[in-house]
């Protein structure tokens, strides 16, 4: 028996659809994963919204909110307690004169408790070693409003 050429042709057609078929799986399977994680993040961004509004904070706008923290924190829930982090995060708290002149600050008690706000929405797990080096900070009231 010779082979017909249009069953070759069929064929082609037939992996091809296949293929197309398979990317066309492929592509709805990242869509679905990416809105689900855009639905997270915008979730958790209205909730911190919520809480910097309710603790007297200025919001920030939605989108920011989401671009910088994403669904789950970021830069700020990575490792929040480290010793790295936590020296930056002092660093912060200074005069800003480099070298010799710098001096720490008696930073003001809202400053440090908006962080708190941030990592009780996206990293409430993290919170409490956090919250015990903020404890032994010596804060003041020193920001009027």
């Amino acid at each position: 028996m010779t082979a017909n050429p249009m069953a070759s042709r069929h064929r082609w057609i037939y992996l091809g659809s296949i293929a197309l078929l398979v990317a066309m799986l492929v592509t709805g399977l990242l869509s679905f994963t990416q809105l689900h994680a855009t639905d997270l993040a915008d979730r958790k961004a209205r909730k911190l919204s919520e809480a910097l509004s309710s603790a007297g904070y200025p919001v920030p706008t939605q989108e920011q909110i989401v671009h910088n923290l994403g669904e789950d924190g970021g830069a700020v829930c990575a490792d929040p307690a480290n010793a790295l982090t936590q020296a930056q995060w002092k660093y912060g708290m200074s005069n800003g004169a480099g070298g010799p002149g710098q001096r720490p600050v008696l930073s003001d008690r809202e400053v440090v408790r908006g962080e708190a706000i941030v990592l009780s929405v996206y990293c409430p797990d993290k919170l409490a070693a956090t919250q015990d080096r903020i404890d032994d900070l010596d804060l003041r009231d020193t920001v009027r409003r």
